[in-house]
């Protein structure tokens, strides 16, 4: 644990101070513990940064509940990942309101090559649970490598997190808590196991309660960390349609599985799907090919190296990493480029034109 983690920590227990607060803090000030030894003249040099939020920063408090933090993680042998850290989830970097720190038991890699959020309902039929199951073991079968993610709640969550268990994958519950405690308690020793090959992750700190507000902030992560969000059953309304909206606003790829139009359980997957919010999931093999995830034979002739004419340094960039990887997912290409998501779309229309990538299901692209 570095020198850096106190100072980490406190500056999301400033009162007032969000994610983007914090994120424009650190920009601004360039030093997480700079932000804390700042005089105030030069806090109020800041722009737009409130006086009661000075108030706060300079408040000793804030320190003091970091130092009790750092003990419990220090402890309890816990990782606190920053925004800025390479161990950090690199998919939510690309998130505007990802959270600056995570708290993590476990060992896990969050940056696996294949990451799939799978959530749903907590009243979860056997019809659900069932298509989970077999999901998760097909998935296994393809690509032994694939992280699943979901929030350990009852029905489909647990659903998901103990077929991962039983099929050999990692798995990683993303809560609504501090790392203190399980909830819900019945899936404490289902959450133990979790740790041998995957992770608990959470962005609150120790002694905070499963509130009903959290849950909503945890369903960013859970959109956000992954390359697709699954959507196994839900009902008109509930946590899983949120997760859905989310995931959409951070291009992330949306399947739900279709029911019958009269079942209560299958009313919000019927509805992502009326409203083109989600492609309808028949299947895991259909999955895989909208992902582009299918394993496939190298071409026989392979890619020209040649440097394609009237090219910017960015489009070259990204024929570079096309010619090494031949496809990828477009998430994947912003975090190799560092480049957000919304810029690199342009860059892809633009080599799409000059006919010099082509755009495949699944936010894939492939040089043409």
């Amino acid at each position: 644990m570095n020198n850096k983690t106190l100072y980490r920590i406190a500056l999301t227990l400033i009162k007032g101070v969000g994610v983007m607060h914090a994120r424009n803090l650190m920009e601004i000030v360039g030093d997480e513990e700079a932000i804390f030894r700042e005089s105030r003249q030069r806090l109020k040099a800041i722009p737009r940064l409130p006086e009661k939020v000075i108030d706060e920063i300079r408040n000793p408090e804030v320190l003091r509940r970091a130092e009790k933090e750092l003990t419990f993680i220090t402890k309890n042998n816990l990782q606190a990942l920053f925004f800025t850290d390479p161990s950090y989830p690199q998919r939510l970097t690309q998130c505007i309101d990802a959270p600056i720190l995570l708290y993590v038991r476990g060992q896990t890699d969050l940056n696996r090559s294949k990451v799939v959020s799978v959530v749903g309902t907590r009243n979860a039929t056997r019809q659900g649970t069932q298509f989970c199951e077999t999901f998760i073991r097909e998935l296994s079968e393809h690509d032994p490598d694939i992280l699943i993610v979901s929030g350990l709640a009852y029905g489909i969550d647990i659903c998901a997190h103990r077929s991962a268990l039983r099929e050999g994958l990692s798995t990683v519950a993303v809560l609504a808590h501090g790392l203190d405690r399980i909830y819900p308690s019945l899936h404490r020793q289902t959450a133990i196991e979790m740790l041998k090959t995957g992770a608990l992750l959470t962005e609150f700190p120790s002694e905070t309660n499963p509130d009903r507000h959290n849950f909503v902030k945890r369903n960013r992560i859970v959109a956000g960390i992954a390359d697709a969000v699954v959507v196994v059953e839900s009902g008109e309304k509930g946590g899983s349609l949120t997760t859905a909206d989310i995931a959409n606003s951070y291009y992330r790829e949306v399947f739900a599985l279709p029911g019958r139009v009269k079942d209560p359980m299958s009313a919000g997957c019927n509805h992502l799907i009326a409203n083109n919010q989600a492609v309808l999931l028949h299947s895991t093999g259909q999955f895989l090919a909208h992902m582009g995830w299918e394993k496939q034979a190298k071409a026989e002739n392979p890619v020209q190296k040649t440097l394609f004419t009237e090219l910017t340094a960015e489009e070259e960039q990204i024929c570079q990493l096309l010619r090494q990887q031949e496809t990828m997912q477009v998430n994947n290409l912003s975090i190799e480029l560092n480049i957000p998501v919304t810029e690199l779309f342009l860059t892809l229309l633009e080599l799409e034109v000059k006919n010099v990538v082509k755009a495949l299901p699944g936010g894939i692209y492939r040089l043409a």
